[in-house]
């Protein structure tokens, strides 16, 4: 404890800042959220500030954005409408309200921020790139598939579960070569992505480097932690939304087109 306190600046003793610090040192840390949970985005936003207020934080990555893009040439002037630019920010898929704070945090101290996610450009070459298949080990790669057939409701055709693995699995190892291509001696690569992304066993972490040490943190919106041991280093709970069937939108039939 005494270790992880002489990390926080003067000031930083906000509660995020201290679990952040506490993790430290790490060359990335890797955030896995809940989209739609308010408080995630407060814990981002507070999580590049405390990095930024020791001088730790060397790229703030996303999955929101595709890899390629980078603010790294934006001043940190820069107005909000630029970072988006630069960033190729789709506003539909991620809301800028949620979001824009914590790359702004990271701007305005004139961090990069990159994205890291698979372009869409990329993504129909992923689902026939049989190379994909052995990124993990079979266990692993069985579970992905479960997680995909889980992610889309159990929705999807038994023929598309090994495409959309491989996308998966695609976007995972964009995501980890993302974080190598911005890692710095001494500093943090924090990452942004979805829960499913962070996992240890079968995300991002699996297609890191040895050499890089990564602490894993699940932000969980509930009242009880369902987390399976080794899936993450911490789970930071929130409160629990109001109860929401994600799948409702799936099941819905889709209306015939009427009749000229």
């Amino acid at each position: 404890m005494l270790t992880a306190c002489s990390l926080l600046p003067p000031g930083a003793d906000a509660p995020v800042a201290r679990r952040v610090s506490a993790l430290l040192p790490v060359d990335a840390l890797l955030l896995g959220e809940q989209h739609d949970a308010p408080e995630h985005h407060a814990i981002e936003r507070e999580t590049v500030e405390a990095l930024v207020a020791n001088g730790r934080l060397a790229a703030l990555a996303l999955e929101m954005a595709e890899e390629g893009r980078s603010t790294a040439h934006v001043a940190a002037t820069a107005s909000e409408a630029q970072v988006q630019a630069a960033l190729g920010w789709n506003d539909k898929a991620w809301p800028w309200a949620s979001y824009g704070p914590a790359v702004m945090a990271a701007v305005r101290a004139g961090v990069p921020v990159v994205g890291a996610n698979l372009p869409r450009a990329r993504m129909k070459d992923a689902m026939a790139d049989v190379s994909l298949d052995v990124q993990l080990n079979g266990e692993a790669y069985t579970a992905q598939q479960d997680a995909v057939r889980e992610g889309h409701c159990k929705l999807l055709p038994e023929s598309q579960i090994i495409p959309m693995t491989r996308i998966q699995v695609g976007r995972d190892r964009a995501m980890a070569q993302a974080i190598v291509k911005a890692r710095q001696p001494g500093k943090t690569v924090l990452l942004i992505a979805g829960a499913g992304h962070t996992v240890r066993t079968l995300g991002v972490p699996q297609h890191l480097p040895d050499d890089i040490k990564v602490a894993s943190v699940r932000l969980l919106a509930s009242s009880t932690n369902d987390a399976v041991p080794g899936e993450y280093d911490r789970t930071w709970q929130t409160p629990p939304l109001p109860e929401k069937d994600y799948c409702a939108q799936l099941r819905r039939p889709t209306k015939a087109p009427a009749a000229s």
